[in-house]
């Protein structure tokens, strides 16, 4: 079914109820989507230091009080143990499960993270004109961890996430002018062209997501990625640190536009 022109609220009435369980990527056009990182309250500031040095793979959109699963400034009606269709369970490093539903993981002592995610400018590049490869495939967005260190903040440190889109050279050049207008949900591209430049050996082994074709007279485009916190849980195994899925977003409530700079 094609949910690109439902409301944020009904699709996550329907993840709830567990109607959906797929990547979100085109879902709800022309509203911001969310990556989600959760930590016990002792390494929330750690972590919000971290996002605050790192702002292209961690632009923070929203935090929850402690114990308190709902993000009030993005989608207040919202409860965010339920209205993402995976989360992930990392303990002391390791990806220990997948589950639907936060219910039996939630405690009073949890601090939700809501970063903004690179979905939410495909629906400018979309609208431009541009193809975005995954949602014309219908599959997730390829993914892969990268050689660029981020910046050290407390006990969070480790390599950045990038997202990958082929693209043409001039569709690259037009993409970079409308990802630069919004530097909340990631900006502008990290990096274009030869993976090996930023760690990546093989560009058909991804660590995240799916594989996307390079055509011929294409290029990679990467873009840092809210999944980097998976990266940096790996990196640095704290005890617990719950996320979502990779492609499997948090819609809000927020309009991109109000995300832009115009």
């Amino acid at each position: 079914m094609d949910y690109s022109n439902f409301s944020p609220a009904q699709v996550r009435d329907l993840i709830r109820s567990g109607k959906i369980d797929m990547p979100t990527s085109g879902m709800c056009n022309g509203y911001a989507q969310a990556n989600m990182a959760i930590l016990p309250k002792e390494l929330a500031f750690d972590f919000l230091l971290f996002c605050q040095r790192n702002k292209k793979p961690c632009p923070v959109l929203d935090v929850t009080e402690a114990g308190s699963p709902v993000p009030k400034l993005t989608a207040p009606n919202a409860d965010l143990r339920y209205d993402i269709p995976r989360y992930r369970i990392y303990r002391h490093g390791e990806m220990t499960e997948e589950t639907t539903t936060l219910e039996k993981y939630w405690t009073d002592d949890l601090v939700a993270f809501l970063l903004g995610c690179s979905f939410s400018f495909e629906s400018p590049m979309l609208d431009d004109g541009l193809e975005v490869r995954h949602i014309t495939d219908n599959h997730n967005v390829p993914m892969y961890r990268t050689n660029i260190e981020c910046v050290p903040a407390g006990v969070f440190h480790g390599p950045m996430v990038v997202s990958m889109r082929p693209m043409k050279p001039a569709d690259a050049i037009r993409a970079v002018q409308i990802t630069t207008r919004m530097p909340f949900v990631h900006g502008a591209p990290i990096h274009l062209g030869d993976p090996a430049a930023i760690g990546i050996r093989d560009i058909n082994k991804l660590d995240f997501g799916e594989r996307s074709e390079i055509q011929d007279g294409e290029i990679p485009v990467f873009w840092a990625c809210g999944v980097t916190p998976q990266s940096i849980a790996m990196t640095v195994k704290p005890e617990l640190m719950i996320t979502h899925a990779p492609g499997y977003m948090f819609i809000t409530d927020i309009p991109n536009s109000q995300l832009a700079i115009m």
